[in-house]
Formats: structure tokens, sequence, C-alpha cells
């Protein structure tokens, strides 16, 4: 069976192809390889997904927001299913580029759909965001909750794909499944993301930010318990039986929290982070930022009971997993100082 995995240069795209490569899938990757962050860690992480599966791995350097240019790149290539989790990241970003997320977020998720409907897929799964119930005081998120008031042109482009999907189900029956991720980390992560950037400063001793002067609750996932979850789903599209789904759709249609359903605290991150890496950090405290919210928390009831996914890994174990790999295999490609 093939599977097309969109933004397979990126974190949780590495690491779903390298599960699905593993167990004797056959994956075709595609990546535009933008510049947010390090190209370097991108081309990497295809490279080593290249040198582990040979064959079976087919990478394709294609922007999928761009319809002519995904037609004619896969037009020859046979696709079963699709994991679609190539997108424009990052909440702060689309307050100075918001070009960008329309392009990627909102015309290739169009253009993903499309695929799927001509190419008649088993399945689409797509990428979600915890960013969609915007500034919640009430926890945990369910995905019953309203989700119309997001505080961020992400959150709002995350959404859209949602409902756009919804649609797409409801005229083609198309079998999809979205889940919106919380707070993602572990090795070949992103260097934009808080475990990355504070590891790295507290390694190279610079001060660390930390915004809305550390009370902040985040819903930390390692990405093993993350890979689990999008395998999990993959594999069992949702029914076109015309019953009531998570979502509150009636078509085959579903959408799923997936993260650790247990909030951490930014200090103890901070904490889990010195421990790890045998050095304090020095802190520099900040007001909220805008765009960012408070807490995420999330409610995984129906995914464990659908599916029986179950995450594992603590902060205790995946913080330190994280500081292993970043010191033996990143650092030795941009060496850390002290």
């Amino acid at each position: 069976m093939t599977t097309l995995i969109t933004g397979a240069a990126g974190f949780i795209g590495m690491h779903v192809a390298a599960a699905l490569l593993a167990r004797g899938g056959r994956v075709i990757g595609i990546d535009n390889f933008t510049p947010y962050y390090s190209l370097e860690l991108k081309r990497a992480r295809v490279a080593h997904l290249a040198a582990h599966y040979g064959d079976q791995f087919v990478f394709k350097d294609v922007d999928f927001g761009d319809a002519n240019a995904l037609a004619q790149t896969l037009a020859d290539a046979k696709i079963d299913r699709i994991v679609h989790l190539g997108a424009q990241p990052g909440v702060r970003y689309s307050l100075e580029n918001p070009g960008a997320y329309i392009h990627s977020n909102i015309s290739g998720h169009v253009n993903i759909l499309e695929l799927a409907r001509h190419r008649t897929v088993s399945h689409l799964v797509y990428a979600s965001s915890s960013s969609v119930y915007g500034m919640r005081s009430d926890t945990p998120f369910r995905v019953a909750d309203r989700a119309d008031t997001p505080i961020s042109l992400y959150a709002a482009t995350k959404r859209a794909d949602e409902l756009m999907s919804e649609t797409y189900a409801h005229l083609f029956r198309i079998p999809q499944t979205g889940l919106r991720f919380f707070t993602v980390y572990g090795p070949w992560g992103r260097p934009d993301m808080a475990v990355w950037k504070f590891t790295e400063a507290v390694l190279q001793g610079r001060p660390i930010d930390v915004y809305n002067h550390g009370d902040m609750l985040r819903d930390f996932t390692f990405i093993d318990d993350i890979v689990n979850g999008v395998v999990l789903a993959l594999d069992r599209p949702p029914d076109d039986d015309n019953r009531e789904k998570p979502g509150g759709f009636i078509t085959p249609h579903r959408l799923y929290n997936i993260g650790n359903n247990r909030p951490e605290r930014l200090t103890d991150l901070i904490q889990a982070i010195e421990v790890a890496c045998d050095r304090k950090a020095q802190i520099n405290l900040l007001p909220m930022q805008d765009g960012d919210v408070y807490q995420t928390f999330a409610d995984i009831d129906d995914i464990s009971r659908d599916l029986g996914f179950a995450p594992t890994t603590p902060m205790a174990v995946g913080i330190p997993a994280f500081v292993d790999w970043y010191r033996k295999d990143w650092s030795q490609r941009t060496p850390v100082t002290g």
C-alpha cells in the first residue's frame, strides 16, 4: 500500500513516514523546503529516510500549494492513502507573513482534497491544531467544544481546513480524519519550538525568553506517541454510515484531539531540560505575545475509545531523549559552546 505524505521533510512527517516504511509500506513524500526554519534540518530528515528505507521511499520536491505543479509531479504515481501534514506552521509568524498561510494552509489544503477526490483514495488523514480552540479558560479542550473564536491567522486557517474537509466529505464521500495536534516534541523536532529553543540556549549558555512570565501550560506530547496515534487513525478510516462522529459530522469525516492529556507548566519543562542538560537556565521573563494562548489541554476520550490511543511517554523520559539526540546528532552539525 502506498501512502502519500505531505510535509515529509517536516518533524512529524518524517517520523510518520519512518513508521509506515518500517512495517513494509511504501511512501511517497513531498515537501518544498520553505525556509521557515533550517533547510539543513529538513534535508537531513529526508536523507535519513532515504538511507534507511531505499526504494520504499520516494521523495519529490514540490509545492502542494501549486495545483498544477502538484498534479504534474504526481501524474504517474499510484496513491492509496494520504497523510497531509504539510502546512505553514507557527502562530507568531502568521502576524508577519499572512500570505504564506493562505497559500499553504488554504489553497494547499484544497489541492490535497482535490487530489484525494480524483484519485479516490481510501482515507485522507490531515493535520489540524489545538490552536483552533482559541483563548479558552475551561479545560480540557473537547472536540465537541465550539471552535469559532481563533486568535491567530494560523488557527483560522486550520479551522477552515476542517470545514473544507467536511464539505468534501459531504459532496464526494471522501473518508477523512482531522487530527488536532497539541504541542509535539522529540528527536528531529522543530527549532522554533520551546523544547528545542530552550535546550539549545541552556547548552550554549544563553538566556531563554519565557513568555507570560512563565505562567503558561502546554499539553506536551512526545513524538512516538503522536506517530502511534496518526497510524492508528490512518489504518481505521471512518465509516460512511450516517452516524454522528467526533466533531459532530454524519459524513465519513471525524475530528480527534491528539495529545498527552496532561498539561505541564512551562517552568516544569525548563526544570526538566536543566536536569537533562545538567546546567541551569538563564531566564528572561517577558509578557504574553500576541496570538499566543495561556494553556492547552487535550481531552482524548474520543480517540482513546475509538482507536485505542494511549500516550505513554512522560516528560521525564521524553525530554532526556530529545536532549540526547540533540547532543549526539544535531550538535555535531551545529556545535554548542561550553
